[in-house]
């Protein structure tokens, strides 16, 4: 299954991502499935309308400043038609369609980032994990209010993706507004190799998995990094948090095959809309990869689409605290229908929904426990802590010779893997803490049982 990411031209040329979509299952990666068949309505022609759109066309014909030919006049009318509709239908051409199924591989050409339509410029949904876009501190909800020496206030959103296209190595300056502070980045087109899975371990038995697409071989890698961890921790493994902060979606079935590596039953999703095929419902199996260890998910502004669907799905089956702050809210699925020429639609059919019915379109995931993105630092203590221990003449604790001389002293101890985790990401740090309180409270029943 497909997923329209990015408008790449091939090799050399970088493109920015338009917005991640959805797409229904007819259209395979390997090999084409045959073409939908598509109701057409009946309805009487609108003559009037179709007389005013011949009168326009030929008025152009006649009276633009630069001859046109036919085919890029109509080209247009195509284009304006799609844009029209809402911001994720579009018309592609030969090539687009053939860097379509390029980008859901996960390598191309560009500056690492997902766009979308804004009133002021060109929003930026997403930077990608470890690309020019990221390393230059890019964030979501930023607006891109320049492109070189071009403002991009009025420019349909594929005209500032060509702006932003170019050769790896060369440079393009961004003119960015953050808030109400307005600043200029320089970044270097790069050739984007995408990682789509990594884990870790934060500290020993609590692991960490990053999502930062969902492309094709999504759902195997959770799996395998779910695997991985267990066998790293010899199967003791007491939490997880799996992070899905700034990833702004992909293919569907790597969504359903992620929420499914943590569900043993039950509706992860399911679609509706006008045709027949595009109303789908996706269920999890009865196995268990993730062996039910306690979880926690992460989201943000920039978690969008596939990403919603997870953390939806585990919501609503109560399988996973979710932290942060409200996601992105694209609930709707683009398929990509195939046309002659080698070209394609990419058509808004469906909008998906969670398992309990919720249409997150333009609405977003809630978190469980909303966090602030805040940027911590340490106070500054100029005098030591004074503590009853400090106190002259204090009397001894009846057990603390023993704890010094088995060399646990509590106040000496230090996490080997956490240390200054909470500074350098706040939100990480406060899941890796729940997950720890969560594990001394069961440790706690389960003594008391």
């Amino acid at each position: 299954m497909l997923s329209l990411k990015s408008y790449p031209r091939r090799g050399a040329l970088a493109g920015f991502s338009l917005l991640l979509t959805l797409t229904a299952p007819w259209l395979s990666a390997q090999p084409p499935a045959p073409e939908p068949q598509i109701l057409y309505v009946q309805d009487p022609l609108p003559l009037d309308e179709l007389r005013n759109f011949a009168e326009i066309y030929e008025r152009i014909k006649q009276a633009y400043v630069q001859p046109i030919d036919d085919n890029t006049l109509l080209e247009y009318a195509i284009k304006g038609m799609l844009a029209g509709l809402d911001p994720h239908s579009a018309y592609l051409s030969a090539q687009d369609y053939d860097n379509l199924q390029e980008s859901t591989e996960g390598e191309f050409g560009g500056l690492g980032i997902e766009v979308g339509v804004h009133e002021d410029g060109i929003l930026v949904i997403s930077p990608i994990d470890d690309t020019p876009a990221s390393r230059a501190g890019l964030k979501p909800q930023d607006v891109i209010i320049r492109i070189n020496q071009t403002p991009t206030r009025g420019l349909s959103l594929s005209q500032g993706v060509d702006l932003m296209r170019g050769a790896p190595g060369t440079q393009i300056e961004l003119g960015i507004r953050r808030g109400s502070q307005t600043f200029d980045v320089s970044l270097t087109r790069a050739v984007i190799a995408v990682t789509s899975v990594k884990t870790r371990l934060l500290e020993p038995h609590y692991g960490y998995i990053r999502i930062s697409q969902f492309q094709t071989r999504t759902g195997k890698d959770v799996q395998e990094a779910l695997a991985d961890l267990f066998a790293r921790n010899q199967g003791d493994l007491r939490g997880l948090i799996l992070d899905l902060r700034n990833n702004p979606g992909g293919i569907l079935q790597s969504a359903v095959a992620v929420a499914d590596a943590f569900l043993t039953e039950g509706l992860i999703v399911y679609t509706e809309g006008r045709l027949p095929d595009a109303e789908l419902r996706f269920s999890a199996d009865a196995q268990d990869p993730s062996q039910g260890v306690p979880l926690i998910v992460l989201i943000n502004a920039g978690s969008a689409s596939a990403s919603e669907i997870v953390a939806g799905a585990l919501q609503d089956h109560k399988r996973a605290v979710l932290m942060g702050s409200a996601s992105f809210g694209k609930g709707s699925v683009q398929s990509v229908l195939p046309l002659k020429g080698e070209r394609a639609l990419k058509l808004t059919t469906a909008l998906y929904f969670t398992p309990s019915g919720r249409s997150i379109q333009a609405q977003g995931i809630m978190p469980d426990i909303k966090v602030q993105n805040v940027r911590v630092t340490p106070v500054e203590q100029p005098n030591a802590e004074i503590r009853e221990a400090n106190l002259a003449g204090h009397l001894n604790n009846a057990q603390e010779d023993n704890t010094k001389a088995a060399g646990q002293n509590s106040s000496t101890q230090t996490s080997p893997v956490t240390s200054g985790l909470s500074a350098e990401d706040y939100l990480l740090g406060e899941a890796l803490n729940l997950l720890k309180g969560w594990q001394i409270l069961r440790a706690q029943h389960n003594d008391d049982n």
